[in-house]
């Protein structure tokens, strides 16, 4: 299962990389157009959930199809085949490497939002898809950038909790995914001056479930360890 898992991870990749340079088109009757990168299936309705994985990837595709690769994804440890094919089924998905940028157009989303999926991409990728985020944006439009807080992560190392520190934030073992490494952290600092060199304004510390974002009674989690960042275009 394991090899099989890896050769998936792989063909998925490639046609990540394939797809990298197209622009998808949203549906014409959206009022509102909310985008959520590196979801997994972390997703509400009505929302643009754009991910690089196995999921996205077969969204699109029959409901027999879900059933059949359901033990392949990994979700099988969180959800049950049942809600796992409702997640696929009822929300709108696009695959897409989101090292190579958001592939929307320029100006067309009214809120943007990322949780736990930043710091899996090297520093270079990272400031890459917040600039891409800045470019779909409207003017005025909300970016919400959730990822571990750095800050937590070395309050774990003075407290004596080295292992969970090391394990858990800096060298995350997945022996289902080599994806679900991480390869770069940020406390509030960090994260500021990234966005407001990339353009962002307003940029501010939130709290779990607070802000000018919607959907976070939904979308935010994890919020002991959590660092939520908005900012505005």
């Amino acid at each position: 299962m394991k090899v099989v898992r890896i050769l998936v991870d792989a063909l998925t990749l490639v046609l990540g990389k394939l797809k990298r340079r197209q622009k998808k088109r949203l549906p014409p009757d959206w009022s509102k157009v909310k985008v959520n990168i590196g979801c997994g299936l972390a997703v509400c309705r009505g929302w643009v959930n754009i991910d690089g994985s196995l999921n996205a990837l077969i969204a699109t595709w029959p409901v027999f199809v879900h059933r059949i690769m359901y033990r392949l994804t990994g979700a099988n440890q969180y959800y049950s085949r049942e809600e796992y094919c409702r997640l696929l089924g009822e929300n709108y998905f696009i695959h897409h490497d989101l090292s190579f940028g958001i592939p929307l157009q320029d100006a067309v989303a009214d809120f943007v939002y990322s949780s736990h999926f930043l710091e899996h991409l090297y520093r270079r990728d990272g400031e890459n898809l917040l600039c891409h985020a800045y470019r779909i944006l409207k003017p005025g439009g909300v970016l919400r950038i959730c990822v571990p807080d750095l800050e937590y992560a070395v309050a774990l190392y003075a407290r004596g909790e080295k292992k969970k520190m090391l394990e858990s934030y800096f060298f995350v073992e997945d022996d289902n995914s080599y994806y679900a490494r991480h390869k770069y952290m940020y406390d509030f600092a960090m994260l500021k001056t990234a966005l407001e060199q990339i353009g962002f304004h307003d940029v501010r510390r939130c709290a779990y479930r607070e802000g000018a974002m919607l959907d976070l009674e939904k979308l935010d989690n994890r919020p002991e360890e959590t660092l939520f960042v908005e900012a505005i275009k």
